[in-house]
């Protein structure tokens, strides 16, 4: 049985006790422990069950390599499932339950899929489920939805709370143990600005286990002075508790600190989600224990020999009375001894090697310990937990040369050093034949822009495993990171290590090397997906030769641990089955995260209020204190309109557009989007983005443009006016201006990164006011100021800068309702009094604002089309009647050749029409325009849509626009739009434009 030692446990405080639950059973433990050594010091040494066949699943590590120790953690708001026992720090009250099993742990159902294992094959479900077709969404689909996930997604509101940090460092050491301690002060000790992040509580990760001595002294002393000379520099910075999650271009490193995850009631976020931008990246992720491949190898308490070792060590946890040893190499020899010095019995140590290891088996028999060289485990006894091993020879096809009774079964494969951050940015990896594991090629580092490595390995990640040539490595690579950082400082000498030295390991990758089908297909690979080596040959026979369709085919190294423990046994399976070296076969992709990460800490602050800020202009503040009626813009709120005196929103509306037809109104439009765009190349930029060209447009003047994707569909248009010969002003709709300033950089960065331009979003520098109708020059006349606002002094697409009244502005000569109007710009900090100004020199003339509804029913009712209503993604100008606006000069421009296509070019596409009632009435919005007969799906067929629809007070009748068949060919013609109820309302086909075609309204 498991159970607390008596002695041991150097991470415990064993004055402090600590309560917990499990299954709603009460338990306890110490501070310091972790769920796992808890769990198995209290002998509860089922954890949870497999995903596929619900076996029985205890502990088999004891880090972020788990794979079967997940738990649902927490109650109501605090509730998160597929958390691991081995690295959830125990805490007073803390609450957790077992996943993936019905009723309950010990008595499972789902274990009847066990039974059935040889009709549930790798890949059953794509040779199944195929027939009667009706049984999949009625019988199939309901089991396997009810049998799909492990944890139970949470219900209640997260509690928590989270957090992002941004931070910039020379070097980032990725890993606290010795290997990363020694790098960052190397690393700082020349200068460098250093980050030291380590994902566990504690520094020095495996050496205070593993021994061995720095300069004379005990290693843990080393760790000790080490950490307490780091952090005192102040150019370290020092976070354990903390992993790092993935590494990116550009030096870009996200860190996952769990802040009080150990402490729940402290204040604080619960995790952090670190932004970090670093010159040089260290890695020093160390190296994972490989499990060995043999029929019953996943039964609980079957463990890796280091994670036995650990919770002796570092918890004073025994993981069984009587502990059977199998390794292929020295480093079990370990925990052989480390548990015999505990007063535990180990009764053999099975050594797959004919010759055996080193000074560490010297010791071992020297101690009394039974060894077997040759020998392995053909299979292990037990069901919930261990009962024995059948020992064979490893050469042979497992025959049973004895049994001997165990409740433990100590397991180690070898060691593969941790290459996923590495990897994660393009670095290669190489095949290390003599300790059969792939390590990083140090002449294959990820590159960043400038064609230089920007991240190195560290210790045992680079491949090394001995003590020494862990520390001189590591020294190198911080000096190596601080050299590359710009950091020439000298480091101090290489601190001189020394471990026991190891014989040879050797390859085994199958127990014994001659398994026949039946032992197969009871080793196991992958553990919480039940990856057996059986599936693997299985799907190599079935043709799957490359290591991504094996992985999909199988699951295996798909599950919450990636292939932490399996990718490496399993790529070696494979090759074997192919006949070829493991090189040849290669390794999966690497993608970040290295451990799930929340989702809350993605999210980080971006909830409730904050989750979408809400962007206000600089009259926002009147436009609330005036009862205004917001709607939602993109991020901004705009007023929809300004009731009066509880007058309804279509009343105020129609009074907006009368009084503003008649006289003069004011619109806020400093929403809109405000990009400046400059340079030499500014005008060719301009020309590959517009559809009509901007190159020839001359200062002082605006012209307006349409932007098309790379697919020649429509995606903003706007007014660009041109500064200077190297300065452009470009307007953008209201939800367009951080799209569209990011899809100009992408090109400027991605494609046309030669070209000499530079763009700047100004959009919240500028209010931009809108004086619209027949009274507007009046209004500004009476401001005062030193600019001319007359026709012959402004004319209409023209802009000038200048004085009105005491005010610093930039008028627009631009409308988009029709009538004479005036977009004028001023600085931000000025925007509330110049509105404050222009409505008093407005009062004689009744000016009032109006909002975003008036604005879309005047320009409705001058045929301006919208972007997001006569748009939708799949409209091109052509479709608007708007060739006019494609340039005939220009080579090329975002979305020509697309737009030669075909289905592009085609007669039989819809276009824009206006449409009159008949009776008058409004079209409903979303109305299509049905057509005779039905479709396939026996569905009414349809000729065109609805894009704009309102009433027109100033015709006194409902208009719209829209897209039909034929477009301005239908011309007078009479269609039917359906309505909600069933109905359909009969409009005539007429001119987009309603009201003052030949524009001379906006030209007085």
């Amino acid at each position: 049985m498991s159970t607390r030692l008596s002695t041991g446990g150097r991470l415990l405080d064993r004055a402090k006790q600590v309560k917990f639950s499990f299954n709603g059973k009460q338990f306890t433990g110490y501070e310091g422990d972790t769920l796992a050594s808890a769990l198995l010091a209290n002998d509860q040494m089922l954890m949870g069950r497999s995903f596929k066949y619900h076996r029985p699943r205890g502990v088999v590590a004891s880090g972020a390599e788990e794979p079967n120790a997940l738990v649902n953690m927490g109650q109501g708001g605090k509730f998160e499932p597929n958390q691991r026992a081995t690295t959830t720090e125990l805490f007073d009250g803390l609450t957790a339950s077992s996943q993936n099993h019905w009723p309950s742990l010990e008595f499972d159902v789902g274990v009847v899929n066990n039974y059935a294992a040889r009709f549930l094959p790798a890949g059953f479900y794509y040779k199944t489920f195929m027939a009667p077709a009706a049984a999949w969404k009625h019988v199939f689909e309901p089991i396997v939805r009810q049998s799909a996930g492990l944890g139970k997604a949470p219900k209640d509101r997260d509690a928590d709370r989270y957090e992002h940090f941004y931070a910039f460092f020379d070097v980032v050491v990725v890993g606290g143990g010795i290997a990363g301690l020694q790098s960052a002060k190397a690393a700082a000790q020349s200068g460098a600005k250093v980050l030291l992040m380590e994902q566990t509580a504690h520094w020095g990760g495996r050496a205070s286990v593993d021994g061995g001595t720095v300069e004379g002294a005990p290693v843990a002393e080393y760790i000790a002075a080490t950490v307490a000379e780091l952090e005192g520099m102040e150019n370290v910075t020092l976070r354990n508790r903390m992993m790092g999650a993935g590494v990116y271009d550009h030096g870009y490193v996200l860190g996952y600190e769990r802040v009080t995850d150990h402490a729940p009631l402290t204040d604080g976020p619960r995790h952090r989600l670190w932004r970090i931008r670093a010159k040089q990246i260290v890695t020093a992720t160390g190296a994972i224990e490989r499990p060995l491949s043999f029929a019953g190898n996943d039964i609980p308490g079957v463990m890796l020999a280091s994670a036995v070792r650990d919770y002796a060590e570092n918890f004073g946890v025994s993981s069984g009375d009587r502990t059977v040893v199998v390794t292929n190499n020295d480093d079990a020899y370990r925990t052989a001894i480390a548990l015999k010095k505990a007063g535990l019995d180990v009764p053999v140590i099975l050594d797959a090697r004919a010759n055996g290891g080193g000074a560490l088996m010297t010791e071992a028999k020297g101690m009394g310990i039974r060894v077997e060289l040759g020998k392995g485990i053909a299979k292990v006894k037990g069901g919930k937990r261990v009962t024995g091993v059948a020992i064979c020879a490893q050469a042979g096809e497992g025959a049973t040369l004895e049994e001997i009774s165990c409740d433990a079964v100590a397991m180690s494969g070898g060691w593969s050093p941790v290459v996923h951050l590495w990897s994660h940015c393009g670095g290669k990896l190489i095949w290390d034949e003599t300790q059969s594991h792939f390590r990083p090629d140090a002449d294959r580092a990820p590159t960043s822009h400038d064609g230089k490595a920007f991240v190195t390995t560290s210790g045992s990640a680079s491949g090394p495993l001995g003590l020494g040539d862990v520390l001189a490595n590591a020294h190198e690579a911080g000096v190596a990171a601080a050299k590359a950082a710009g950091c020439e400082a000298d480091a101090s000498v290489v601190p001189k290590g020394e471990s026991d030295v190891e014989r040879a390991m050797q390859a085994v990758w199958l127990m014994p090397q001659g398994a026949g089908p039946k032992l197969r297909m009871k080793a196991w690979l992958d553990y919480q997906n039940d990856v057996k080596v059986s599936d693997v040959r299985l799907a190599a026979q079935e043709g799957y030769e490359s290591v991504e369709h094996t992985k999909r085919y199988t699951t295996l190294g798909m599950a919450t641990d990636q292939g932490k423990l399996s990718n490496i046994n399993g790529l070696a399976v494979l090759s074997d089955a192919l006949n070829q070296p493991i090189p040849a076969t290669g390794t999966t992709t690497f993608r970040p995260p290295y451990t799930p990460i929340s989702m809350g800490s993605i999210g980080g602050e971006a909830r409730d209020e904050v989750f979408q800020p809400l962007r206000r202009t600089p009259i926002h503040e009147w436009h609330e204190s005036n009862d205004a009626f917001f709607e939602p813009v993109g991020h901004w709120r705009r007023p929809y309109c300004f009731p009066r005196n509880g007058e309804s929103h279509a009343d105020a509306v129609t009074r907006e557009i009368r009084q503003t037809r008649d006289s003069v109104g004011l619109l806020d439009a400093s929403t809109l989007g405000k990009i400046i765009v400059k340079g030499p190349d500014a005008g060719k930029f301009l020309d590959m983005m517009y559809t009509n060209m901007m190159s020839t447009l001359k200062p002082g003047k605006c012209r307006y443009g349409l932007m098309c994707n790379e697919n020649g569909f429509l995606i903003d248009d706007g007014v660009v006016a041109r500064i200077d010969e190297d300065s452009f002003l470009v307007h953008t709709t209201t939800g367009g201006a951080e799209r569209i300033h990011g899809w100009m950089e992408d090109w400027l960065q991605c494609e046309w990164w030669d070209w000499k331009v530079y763009t700047a979003n100004v959009t919240e520098q500028y209010a931009q006011i809108a004086v619209v109708g027949p009274n507007a020059r009046k209004v500004i006349e009476k401001l005062g100021g030193e600019m001319d606002v007359s026709k012959e002094g402004l004319a209409f697409m023209e802009w000038k800068d200048g004085k009105i009244g005491e005010f610093d502005a930039r008028a627009y000569r631009i409308s988009f309702s029709g009538e004479l109007s005036y977009e004028i710009a001023v600085p931000a900090s000025q925007g509330r009094a110049f509105w404050d100004a222009l409505l008093e020199a407005g009062a004689e003339f009744n000016i009032m604002p109006y909002g975003t509804e008036a604005l879309h029913v005047m320009r409705a009712e001058k045929g301006f089309i919208m972007i997001g209503d006569e748009t939708d993604g799949t409209v091109i100008p052509q479709d608007l009647n708007m060739q006019w606006a494609i340039s005939k000069k220009k080579e090329d421009f975002l979305g020509k050749r697309a737009q030669t296509r075909d289905h592009m070019a085609s007669e039989d596409r819809w276009k824009l029409a206006g449409f009159e009632t008949v009776d008058g009435s409004v079209i409903p919005d979303g109305a299509y325009i049905i057509a005779d007969g039905k479709n396939a799906n026996d569905q009414r067929n349809v000729q065109g849509r609805v894009t704009s629809t309102y009433y027109s007070p100033t015709l006194d009748r409902g208009i719209a626009m829209g897209l039909i068949h034929g477009g301005m060919k239908r011309l007078g013609d009479v269609v039917e739009f359906n309505k909600v109820d069933g109905s359909t309302v009969k409009a005539k086909v007429v001119d987009p434009v309603f009201y003052d075609k030949d524009g001379e309204k906006q030209n007085v």
